[in-house]
């Protein structure tokens, strides 16, 4: 049995991407035949991309694709229209439902995913139970991971320590993630600091947008708190990352972020559908998605601990730390050979 994974021509690297990617890998290092299959021949970045996430793993063209009814055949939700060489040579094909907002409305006319041979797996499990909710299929979880050895705190940050005097609080965010609502926020965040006493400077805003993996792991150790303004999202990576570089947490969950993230906000939003156990404490200050006054009044709250300091601030640091520590590497792994077994 040979895995294919069609891997979507988009024209930047995502982390779903990413993630497809490594699934092929840790297969392909069992010793599995797993290859990437490509809509369009890459460039020389795009390969360079591939290898350094699934070193060895083969890919072909979609033109040299050969399907039997042994392989496999895995596409990701946003494209099911790729599901037609699989559905035609009667492989077994499965969906990765990455993003729960894309499973619904591509799909022909009358067509519905409880009518197709197509098996499902989710990324998160507020996915999961979105694809139960909407589709009637009980599916199995494959979550992604993030990388220790890139994403990790400042050497020797004291976790209870506030900030230095005069030195101003420093918030990452992502313009690419709902940028007008990200500058509304900011606005709001920055009126009410206006009517009070700040404590010290005014915060530094870090910008991360066009960047190596590299890159934002240095931006996120240099900073106090990431401000989360992505929805619709699956399981979304760069919060966990920011969790693990020691950052504070604010914002947005996107739904599918609700994974791992847990209220610390006393009275602020929690979801109204179901959230599973998990072995840590609450680890951000949350809003409902494209609630701007709650958002502004959770990174008022953020940048309040970290100028403050304390045993509530360490306690989020330590949560965060055991929040991100959960999504490994090596569970990831584990994960993938089980499902695929």
């Amino acid at each position: 049995m040979k895995n294919f994974f069609f891997f979507p021509p988009l024209p930047r690297f995502s982390g779903g991407m990413a993630v497809i990617a490594q699934v092929a890998a840790y297969l392909h290092e069992a010793g599995e035949d797993a290859a990437l299959v490509l809509r369009e021949a890459p460039t020389p970045a795009r390969s360079a991309e591939i290898a350094a996430l699934a070193p060895g793993v083969p890919t072909l063209l979609w033109d040299e694709l050969r399907l039997t009814p042994e392989d496999r055949w895995i596409v990701p939700e946003g494209w099911p229209m790729a599901l037609g060489p699989g559905l035609s040579a009667k492989a077994r094909c499965l969906l990765y439902v990455q993003n729960w907002a894309y499973l619904h409305g591509l799909l022909p006319e009358g067509t519905r995913w409880q009518d197709l041979p197509v098996g499902l797996f989710a990324v998160s499990d507020p996915v999961a139970w979105f694809v139960r909710e909407t589709t009637g299929r009980d599916v199995p979880v494959l979550r992604p991971a993030i990388r220790p050895d890139l994403f990790h705190p400042e050497p020797g940050r004291n976790e209870a320590a506030p900030l230095c005097a005069g030195e101003a609080p420093r918030i990452a965010w992502m313009p690419r993630k709902n940028k007008a609502l990200a500058r509304q926020i900011r606005d709001i965040f920055e009126a009410r600091l206006g009517l009070a006493e700040t404590g010290g400077p005014a915060p530094l805003w870090v910008e991360i947008h066009g960047r190596s993996r590299e890159e934002v792991a240095g931006l996120l150790r240099s900073s106090h708190i990431f401000l989360a303004t992505g929805f619709p999202e699956g399981c979304p990576l760069p919060p966990l990352e920011a969790l693990a570089s020691g950052c504070l947490l604010a914002g947005f969950g996107g739904f599918g972020g609700w994974d791992y993230m847990r209220q610390a906000l006393p009275g602020g939003f929690t979801p109204w559908w179901p959230l599973r156990e998990v072995p840590w404490e609450a680890n951000g200050f949350f809003a409902a998605d494209a609630d701007v006054i709650g958002a502004a009044l959770a990174l008022e709250q953020a940048v309040y601990l970290v100028r403050t300091g304390g045993d509530a601030l360490a306690a989020l640091r330590r949560a965060g730390a055991r929040t991100a520590a959960w999504y490994s590497p090596e569970r990831q792994r584990q994960g993938t050979l089980a499902l695929f077994a």
